[in-house]
């Protein structure tokens, strides 16, 4: 197993000392719960309406293939969206103060295929604290040998072209978690440097709720729908499809975008700099002032906030974003942010392009 890397410990008046004060009395005075309003509870609420009235109209309202596929597509997206907005949120307890709320919501993540505890292990424990860092943050690590994006990872021949097909790609990445990823991460020794043991309860819902998504989403269609079988499995592919995309996008474009750095410890396992301002060198915001990115992505384009408060509830990132970037600004910490979707995803597609090319010497 890998040793873990270790940051040091900020000294003096740190920047995250500094950013938690402000941020914690900015609440206080406006006398706001970090968690949940009626807003978030809208939105959640909404996303979970349109997902199951999408689910049963493709089983009972029969209107042709074409539409069955579109709707499949929608029902795809809505997934990834009901993942962005509640599902994150509450397993990283920010949804809710209640545990017993964040419990049953982190829940609804069995019913877009995937496992919130193996979530919480690569995302929660793994990603947030050893973001970026080559061999440790394995939510970086979209297609291993087929994707680079960090200069240390060996270059290979056919990589010069994965500014084209690494898009393709993102697109199965949910077909992967649901087939592949949560089974490989959950048996595997350890994720990054953390070493698996799991609870024994956590092998039966590992399968069982694995099991009860199969049979939700295509034996029941099958059974169901009158269309032949192989027609419900290609409208499960798409809706994997449009849920893949929108996942790997969004994820994507908070990390791997020009200015953001891909750092490794020395020797010894020491990172250069502490935690917090770790997380400011590796994570980018995009579309920060979108109402349509602030509704749909769950705060996810809000990625510096997500990341140094991930109690907090992505509602209130718009809030405290201007308190971050002042802070950061007066520590002469990068606070990197793409004004729109498009540049972030034109960034994206140009340090892939730069990965695929052997590094230019000086």
């Amino acid at each position: 197993m890998k040793s873990k890397a270790k940051f040091p410990c900020s000294t003096g008046t740190s920047f995250y000392g500094e950013v938690r004060k402000r941020v914690q009395m900015s609440f206080k005075e406006q006398d706001l719960s970090t968690h949940a309003n009626k807003a978030m509870w809208f939105k959640a609420i909404l996303f979970l309406t349109i997902f199951v009235g999408l689910y049963f109209s493709i089983l009972f309202v029969f209107q042709g293939t074409l539409v069955l596929i579109l709707m499949a597509i929608l029902l795809g997206v809505t997934s990834a969206f009901i993942g962005f907005n509640i599902c994150h949120d509450a397993i990283h307890g920010s949804f809710s103060s209640s545990k017993s709320v964040n419990s049953s919501l982190s829940f609804i993540f069995h019913m877009v295929g995937a496992n919130p505890y193996v979530w919480n292990i690569t995302h929660n424990v793994v990603h947030h604290t050893y973001t970026n860092i080559p061999g440790h943050d394995e939510d970086i690590e979209v297609a291993p040998g087929l994707i680079r994006i960090a200069e240390k990872d060996e270059l290979k021949p056919y990589q010069r072209f994965q500014q084209w097909y690494a898009f393709p790609l993102y697109s199965l990445a949910s077909l992967s978690w649901i087939f592949r990823k949560d089974y490989k991460k959950f048996f595997q020794a350890s994720v990054g440097a953390c070493q698996n043991k799991h609870p024994k309860i956590e092998y039966f819902n590992l399968f069982f709720y694995k099991f009860l998504y199969y049979f939700l989403f295509l034996a029941v269609p099958i059974l169901t729908i009158s269309i032949p079988w192989w027609h419900v499995i290609i409208g499960f592919i798409v809706l994997h499809l449009a849920q893949g995309l929108t996942m790997g996008l969004v994820f994507q474009l908070a990390h791997v975008v020009e200015g953001t750095i891909f750092p490794s410890p020395n020797q010894h396992g020491n990172m250069e700099e502490a935690w917090a301002e770790h997380q400011m060198r590796t994570t980018a915001n995009f579309a920060t002032h979108c109402p349509f990115a602030a509704f749909f992505l769950g705060g996810l384009n809000r990625q510096i906030e997500h990341h140094l408060f991930p109690k907090i509830c992505h509602i209130h990132y718009g809030k405290i974003s201007k308190i971050v970037k002042q802070t950061a600004l007066e520590y002469n910490i990068p606070y990197h942010e793409s004004p729109t979707f498009f540049t972030a995803l034109k960034s994206h597609f140009l340090i892939l392009k730069k990965m695929g090319q052997p590094a230019i010497k000086q």
